[in-house]
């Protein structure tokens, strides 16, 4: 059996993940395209798209807007399997617009270091509930 949740484990994936949130909200699309997996294998399910391979996910990242990109997260929830396999789990609310959505990531290990393999990323049709808050120990980008 795989050990869950090795503290260092997750200490490396939430430094992943939390380089990906900054670059996200920075628009980097470097470091977007560096922390996706290199393959044809590599899938990302956002919120008007369906893209199938690195190059797919690349060229979507080159062509999208920097608008509405700052937000807070709530209930990150990183659990690694193992050595070199782990899901990360947000909440979140955009600032500007103040939508809210959710977004899941798969990440391996790989010789160049932990990227996601597989993400899904899509807006909820309704708030969270009344007296729901975005802690302020959680990654603010």
């Amino acid at each position: 059996m795989n050990a869950i949740n090795l503290p260092e484990i997750v200490a490396e994936v939430d430094a992943a993940f939390r380089r990906y949130e900054a670059a996200l909200i920075a628009n980097d699309v470097t470091v977007l395209s560096e922390l996706f997996w290199d393959s044809p294998h590599t899938i990302r399910y956002g919120l008007a798209e369906n893209l199938h391979g690195a190059d797919e996910i690349r060229a979507f990242r080159a062509a999208r807007a920097g608008i509405d990109l700052s937000r807070d997260l709530a209930r990150t929830t990183i659990t690694t399997y193992g050595h070199d396999f782990a899901t990360a789990s947000t909440l979140y609310r955009r600032r500007a617009s103040g939508r809210t959505g959710r977004q899941m990531q798969t990440w391996l290990r790989t010789p160049e270091g932990w990227r996601v393999v597989a993400a899904h990323v899509s807006f909820l049709y309704y708030d969270f509930p009344p007296g729901y808050d975005f802690p302020s120990g959680e990654a603010r980008a």
